[in-house]
Formats: C-alpha cells, structure tokens, sequence
C-alpha cells in the first residue's frame, strides 16, 4: 500500500465529524499535493513520524519559500507577490503531533543555511519590525569650542543582518491575541516586503523583509478567538489552514535514517541555489489554459465567515505554485506545479469548511444560527437571547439570515394576535442537494 493510500484508508476509516452541525468528515489530500521533491521529503518522513503528512508538506513548503530570499515572485498587475506563506495547522485536540512534523523539515533546512532566523512567541508588531529591522542613522550636530558648525549622520542600529524570518508558533492562540491589535503588521508582512509600526514617532522600519508563519492550533482555540479578530481585522485570508491529525502511533520515534537524510537535504540545497537566481516567474502555456479553467471558481466571493477566510485563494494558489515549480528547479510553472497547488488549497478550502461551517463572523448571526439549529424559534425567543437589547443589529441580523437563504419567518395563527416563528433552511437545502446527488450517482 502506498503512503497515500494508507493515508486515503487512514482518514476514511471512520474519523468523521468535527462538527455534529456540518457533518463534514476529516479532508482528503489529493495525490497531486505529493508532487515533486515535496511530496518526496514527506514520502521519506511520514513513515518515521507520528505527524500528518499534511503537516509535514506545508511545513516543507513554507520553509523553502522563506529560505530563498525575497527573489522569486509572479505579478499580478503592478503587484509582486513573493513567496512567503503564512500556514496553520488546526487540530482537535493538542496530541495532533503538530510540532513533530517540523522537527525533520528543521533540521534539513537548518543544514542548508544557518543564517536563517527562525523564532516563536510573537508579542507583538513592532516586536516583529525589531527582528527584521533596517539600520539606523541620526543626525548628529558637529561642534567646535562650543559651536555647531556641521551636521553629520552617525549609525545608532546596525539593523539585522538578514530580513527572512520564519515565526514558529505553537501557541497560536497567543499569537491571535496578539494579532487582535496589530492585524495590519499582519498583513503588510504577507503582502510585502516592507513593515512600520502605526505608533506615532517610532523609528522602527524593515525594508526587504521576508515574513512566514507557521502555526499550531487547535479547533475549539481557534473558534474561540478568530471571530472577533477576523471581523475587526480582515486578516484570515492571507493565512492557509488545514486541518491535522496523528497520523500513527509509534513508541520510539527515530526520524529519518541519516544516509536518507543527507540525500534529500542536498537534493533541496540544490534547489534553493537554484532559486536564489529567479527573480519574476510565470506560467507555461498548459499551465495558463489550466488557470483560466480555474480562475473564476477562486475568484468567485462567497459569503460567510469561510468566503472571507479564502477569499485570496487565486494568490494563495500562485504562491504555492511557485514553490512546487522552484523546488522542481524549473523558473516556469508547469501543469503539474498548478495541479499540487491547486489539489492542497482544496484540502485547506475543506479544512476551513469543516472548521467553521456556516459560521458566518458575525457574533449576533452565529448566535442565531446556533439556537435555530436547535429548533424553530420565535422571534420574541430570538430578542430573548440577546435580552431584548440591541433590537436594531437583530433585525440587521435577521435580515441577512433571510437574504442569504439561511432562515425564513413564517407567520402562526395563535387564537390571538399571530407570531413569527423563525425556522433554519439550510439543513433542508443540504438535504434535498444531497439526494439529487445520490440519485445522479445512482
């Protein structure tokens, strides 16, 4: 049995819901995905290691786009997008092994280059600037017995030395705190290469810098703290998450033999050499009739919480697109470097599917949503939930539930004044989808 079948067989042997109210089972990743020198690196670890090889392909390909440098880029428009990702990887609980699929990818790409900063425990966005800074000059009065007489520019910061940055978190919660009050360090660090904190009268500025994260999650901390930071920071988009799981149990975990080791950790010197000479790149003709096939599927808005978490799926996809083809040592994306892209952003499309549901980020919708899954609801039960205050956003609220085909209001005689009683549509329509399904299957 090859390591993706037994990863198929792994996942379908009944590890289901992670949510009893969207029933969505664990994703699938897509043989694609395993392409390349990629799907190599976790062909050789994951039968040595507890950890999902999900886990270990994203953590492969987040490093390799952060250890080349801010070179390799493709355009869209006048806007470069570099090759720095930004990956979580949620679990339900924290024995999800997460960690360990790092340990292997660490030491590999430690091997290649020890200059490279990696670090953890962000606290906060000009933490961030500091680590990535560029050097310091002030202006300096010259004086002779007593008077200026000159003027001149004295370094007071040699800055850091190298601008790639690799932010290890393993406490992503913390991190989320964090980024509730500093989302737009956030987000110029993924969509550029500079970054300057919004405080008044700071000198801090990083020109050149090259930021990716890799997080550690579990379900029930996400759900806690995304919502509100989402919605006042619009900045989950520019994240990949993917759910993970153990993927086997084994009592005396010895990682990759060493002569397999070596090999591989070559064969990835090469190819960061290689990238290290690319600077714009772009697709080969296969690869271009392949994206305008796809284009308007991850261009489409959708609504919800999940339509804004991967509303930047065209960028995600070219991003780890690049990577693929660099790590193939090739300056053109190709078929099969769009394919393992495209195959691993539908894992993190379903990731965030399952995870959020129809979770829509609005904390007065959910609130709905949640007590009409439960059953029909009047409406006076509804304003009841919220304490009869706020009548104004429960009626925005209400609105969009019906607008968006979530609920509908239906009028009950009651012997005296009528009622609206308010009931969820959405399981009906999942339903009735799910038996034309069947039936076109049957």
């Amino acid at each position: 049995m090859s390591l993706l079948q037994a990863e198929r067989a792994r996942r379908n042997g009944g590890y289901n819901s992670h949510n009893s109210s969207t029933q969505q089972a664990q994703p699938i990743l897509k043989p694609e995905a395993l392409y390349g020198l990629a799907g190599k690196i976790v062909a050789t670890v994951s039968p040595h290691s507890e950890a999902d090889p999900v886990a270990i392909l994203t953590n492969v390909l987040t490093a390799f786009g952060n250890v080349v440098n801010p070179i390799p880029y493709f355009r869209v428009e006048h806007s470069q997008h570099y090759l720095n990702l930004f990956t979580v990887q949620v679990g339900e609980t924290t024995k999800g092994r997460k960690g360990l699929a790092w340990s292997t990818p660490r030491r590999m790409f430690r091997g290649i280059d020890s200059t490279w900063q990696t670090a953890g425990g962000l606290s906060s966005g000009e933490g961030l600037v500091y680590a990535v800074r560029d050097e310091r000059r002030e202006k300096k009065p010259i004086r002779e017995k007593g008077r200026v007489v000159d003027y001149e520019y004295v370094l007071v910061d040699e800055g850091a030395s190298d601008k790639r940055l690799l932010l290890i978190e393993e406490e992503f919660s913390q991190a989320l705190k964090v980024m509730a009050r500093e989302g737009p360090i956030i987000r110029q660090a993924w969509d550029s290469l500079t970054l300057s904190p919004l405080t008044k009268n700071n000198p801090l500025k990083a020109t050149g810098s090259h930021i990716s994260i890799i997080g550690h999650i579990t379900r029930a901390e996400l759900l806690r703290h995304l919502n509100d930071i989402e919605q006042s920071n619009g900045f989950g988009n520019r994240f990949c998450w993917f759910l993970v799981s153990r993927s086997k149990c084994i009592a005396t975990p010895n990682g990759v033999p060493e002569d397999e080791l070596i090999g591989l950790t070559e064969e990835v010197r090469q190819a960061v050499y290689f990238s290290r000479k690319v600077a714009e790149m772009r697709r080969d003709e296969n690869a271009e009739k392949e994206w305008q096939s796809v284009y308007p599927a991850l261009s489409e808005g959708k609504p919800g919480l999940v339509g804004a978490m991967i509303s930047r799926g065209e960028a995600q996809v070219m991003r780890i697109a690049c990577i693929y083809a660099l790590m193939d040592q090739s300056q053109t994306i190709g078929i099969k470097h769009l394919e393992a892209a495209l195959s691993l952003w539908e894992f993190s499309e379903s990731s965030i599917k399952s995870i959020f549901g129809d979770s829509q980020g609005d904390p007065t919708v959910d609130r709905i949503i949640a007590g009409l899954k439960q059953g029909p609801m009047t409406e006076t039960e509804i304003r009841d939930l919220f304490s009869r205050h706020n009548s104004a956003d429960v009626d925005r609220a209400l609105g969009f539930i019906f607008n968006n085909g979530i609920g509908k209001p239906e009028i009950e005689a009651t012997g005296g004044r009528p009622r609206t009683v308010w009931n969820r549509i959405a399981n009906r329509a999942a339903t009735k989808e799910t038996k034309a399904t069947k039936g076109r299957e049957g």
